[in-house]
């Protein structure tokens, strides 16, 4: 009797490619075709430090996003961070790094407001974040009179400006990119080195089941505020060390923020997304900015092409949750 064998059932392996990063490649190739010199190492670290704010608020905003959240006072907080400290500073130097923890301080207890009101009140994400925004914008600008003063120190400023140079093979190594590297690392350990990750994903993939297996969905969720609180603090230390205190440091970011994680992957109604996401996601919005601007379009265009990219990747989000149904 003949065996005959039977076809193997087992699919090919396919290579998952990253939206984002594929994304990010080709807008930097059209970068560096436009301008060589953004190939050279040393031109590479200063986009990273420039980007890094908006790559640590994707990361922060992200653990509200699997979560099926949103934080839309993420710019807020930015922009209190950076007017607080130039106020409670006010050019001494010596209470610099007692300001930056009551900053720290200041926006923890933001996100567990955000938490608590989400977690307990059941008021929707977007209304309570929305609220926030608001209020902390209100409270920065009744504090600081409308205008920036104060001022911030070197020893403040150097966390966002502050490069070494004559770095092997890099050439510089800007400090705001060990800032954005340390803080990857941190959100990245948070997701998939502990147990709170799969807690996450299992909150916004169905809520009600996760609460039932025994997860402790508001701690999960009030969590999730907090390390975006946290991450919009350290992004505003970084804005105001390289742009100075301004009024608007964080106007609009919270919306730069939830698209950099849609562009990556991330599934807007929460479940779906990793770290890589936010990041490849926020690069690739940060080199569409940045080659914007090599080709010289103004502020209002910019804002409408920012405008078509969020509605693009929400619906590209909602195309793909459809089809996995």
């Amino acid at each position: 009797m003949t065996t005959v064998p039977l076809p193997s059932l087992r699919r090919p392996a396919r290579i998952a490619i990253n939206a984002g990063l594929v994304i990010f490649v080709a807008l930097y190739a059209a970068i560096a075709f436009l301008q060589p010199n953004y190939l050279e190492p040393g031109l590479f670290m200063n986009f990273l430090r420039r980007a890094a704010p908006l790559l640590i608020l994707a990361c922060g905003q992200l653990y509200v996003i699997l979560t099926g959240g949103f934080d839309l006072s993420m710019g807020a907080v930015a922009t209190l961070v950076v007017l607080a400290a130039s106020i409670l500073i006010n050019g001494d130097p010596e209470a610099t790094w007692a300001v930056i923890g009551t900053l720290y301080f200041m926006g923890i207890a933001v996100g567990l407001v955000n938490g608590l009101v989400v977690a307990f009140l059941k008021v929707p994400s977007i209304i309570t974040t929305l609220g926030t925004m608001l209020l902390v914008n209100g409270l920065a600008l009744a504090w600081s009179g409308g205008a920036a003063r104060g001022d911030l120190p070197d020893n403040f400023r150097n966390l966002g400006r502050l490069v070494w140079r004559d770095i092997p093979v890099i050439g510089t190594l800007p400090l705001a990119v060990i800032v954005l590297a340390g803080f990857v690392a941190f959100a990245w350990w948070g997701l998939g080195g502990t147990v709170y990750g799969k807690r996450a994903l299992a909150v916004g993939d169905n809520p009600r089941a996760a609460e039932l297996a025994g997860t402790p969905v508001a701690a999960t969720r009030i969590l999730a505020f907090v390390v975006s609180a946290v991450s919009a603090v350290t992004a505003g230390i970084l804005l105001g060390g390289f742009s100075g205190v301004s009024v608007n440091a964080g106007e609009g970011l919270e919306l730069q923020a939830i698209a950099a994680c849609v562009i990556g992957g991330a599934q807007l109604l929460g479940g779906r997304g990793s770290i890589w996401s936010a990041v490849f996601g926020a690069l690739s919005l940060f080199a569409l900015f940045t080659l914007l601007n090599i080709l010289g379009l103004p502020q209002a265009l910019r804002d409408s092409v920012q405008g078509l990219i969020l509605i693009a990747a929400v619906g590209a989000s909602m195309w793909r949750s459809r089809r996995r149904i």
